[in-house]
């Protein structure tokens, strides 16, 4: 009996061991996958992250800095060697010789907002290739990424984002083509929580030449999109006298007009700010809720254009001129996260949807009757626990809602709430539409190719994309999907 204690305790003495060696000098440690369940994972070392991609970017410039060298002059007697063409490398991006994909200028302005034009998940441009090969998709390029939970946004065959690097919270623009980096602007912020993680959380917005990103801390400015020049900024929170929420600021500014809308979620009628878009004076402000992690949205519902409003304990209508309140409906989850974008369904239906046990519902908008202090009263169509979005958003078409409740991909009749099927695995990823399909970036970076139908789970394709925890949205424009998570970063050509 001495002899088996003993050699257990070798056992447990060595293996105590090992986990201190991968703990202190490979970065191992425990953490909380979406649903909580703990996961073992390989912590990345924020400063060395920093670093490779400083490395990286140097590489990159002196990369295209060879390929756009002028020729030698016709008279020198012997020209000097020419390095061969790099090939290309799904780490470092492709030959730089090469054609661009998608010409700069040569189409419109499309994915300029969170989770597209509508925010609503929906990638309407062009028709997109479906028929994905077996093995999966080859990237037109791939290359590390600051940290951080936001997506891009796309524009004039640019891509920006913000990312963690560092002490700094860094925006940067890409070029679409290529993934070259064509400008930083950075500030010093750390936003850190150990449940979540780190780094800031709001995908920047695009408007006519002018990136609005806001950081984790509050840190709101207006950028320039040709070299990241300040236009203007401010803290939003510290200027609306709000705390900033456990999990970060994480709702995208939205261009309405000539303002900026953004959520500091102040007290004192101060939730809920517009700035002058071209300035940053705060045109007007509303409200004193607690707000939550959800992207305000421009709709129109029931004829009339209005904001939609996710906040912590309710979802509201809001006049996009003054932030006049137009309706509310109640919507209470544990810890205030709503996180899921809703969804507009016909002219006067909402549908909204919540982890934690909260479930969804659909809500109808109607003329509100007699001396109603709102214009609009507001009726529960349906109610269920059938789609928990918890902290991703669904997509509609033809009629039915599919989305992950928490981890498994569903599809709901969105008319009557009716489950329609549930299947496949995904975790904590996130969904867009496209063709008629369902592209899931899973939450381990794989990426799924799903056909949209009622009638059943179909997943056609299935790869591994990105290494590593993945809670960032895909965007998609030019036929491009772009995607990205705490690590990397990488471009698909779907046209």
């Amino acid at each position: 009996m001495r002899r088996l204690l003993a050699a257990a305790a070798v056992v447990i003495v060595a293996g105590m061991v090992v986990v201190a060696v991968l703990y202190v000098f490979f970065g191992f440690r425990i953490r909380l996958d979406g649903g909580g369940t703990p996961r073992p994972a390989f912590e990345i070392d924020p400063d060395a992250h920093a670093a490779d991609i400083a490395r990286h970017r140097e590489a990159q410039r002196q990369q295209f800095a060879r390929a756009e060298a002028p020729p030698a002059p016709l008279a020198t007697a012997r020209a000097a060697p020419i390095d061969p063409a790099p090939a290309a490398n799904p780490t470092t991006g492709p030959a730089s010789g090469l054609p661009p994909v998608v010409a700069p200028a040569a189409a419109p302005p499309y994915w300029t907002d969170f989770r597209g034009p509508f925010r609503d998940g929906q990638y309407r441009q062009r028709a997109v290739r479906t028929a994905w090969p077996a093995g999966g998709l080859t990237p037109i390029w791939k290359q590390p990424v600051g940290g951080g939970y936001a997506s891009f946004v796309i524009a004039r065959g640019r891509a920006f984002t913000i990312e963690q690097r560092g002490p700094q919270e860094v925006v940067a623009a890409y070029e679409l083509a290529t993934g070259r980096e064509l400008w930083t602007s950075g500030w010093n912020a750390e936003f850190r929580e150990s449940l979540g993680g780190d780094g800031p959380r709001a995908t920047p917005t695009w408007a006519d030449g002018v990136v609005f990103a806001l950081g984790a801390a509050g840190e709101l400015r207006a950028l320039e999109e040709t070299a990241g020049r300040t236009v203007w900024r401010t803290n939003m929170l510290e200027e609306n006298g709000a705390t900033n929420l456990d999990w970060g600021m994480a709702a995208s500014p939205l261009v309405v007009e000539q303002t900026v809308v953004v959520l500091p979620g102040g007290p004192n009628g101060r939730s809920v700010v517009a700035y002058d878009r071209r300035t940053g004076a705060r045109v007007w402000s509303s409200l004193s809720d607690k707000q939550a992690y959800a992207s305000p949205m421009l709709v129109t519902l029931g004829g009339v254009r209005q904001l939609l409003v996710f906040a912590a304990t309710r979802l509201v209508g809001l006049s996009p001129g003054r932030g006049e309140l137009l309706w509310e409906y109640p919507w209470r989850t544990a810890f205030d996260i709503n996180a899921g974008q809703p969804l507009v369904l016909g002219e006067n239906r909402v549908f909204l949807s919540s982890g934690y046990g909260a479930g969804a519902a659909v809500i109808e908008l109607s003329p509100a009757a007699g001396d109603k202090t709102t214009p609009f009263s507001v009726r529960e169509v349906w109610r269920n626990n059938r789609m928990k979005n918890q902290f991703t958003s669904s997509v509609l078409h033809d009629g039915f809602i599919y989305g992950l409740d928490e981890s498994i991909l569903a599809s709901i009749d969105a008319a009557t709430g009716e489950l329609q099927w549930k299947g496949g695995r995904y975790g904590f990823g996130q969904v867009m539409l496209a063709g008629g399909h369902l592209i899931v970036l899973t939450e381990n970076g794989d990426l799924a190719l799903v056909r949209a139908t009622p009638k059943g789970h179909e997943e056609l394709v299935r790869f591994p994309a990105l290494s590593g925890k993945t809670w960032n949205h895909p965007a998609m424009a030019d036929g491009v999907l772009l995607i990205r998570n705490l690590a990397e970063m990488a471009a698909y050509d779907l046209r």
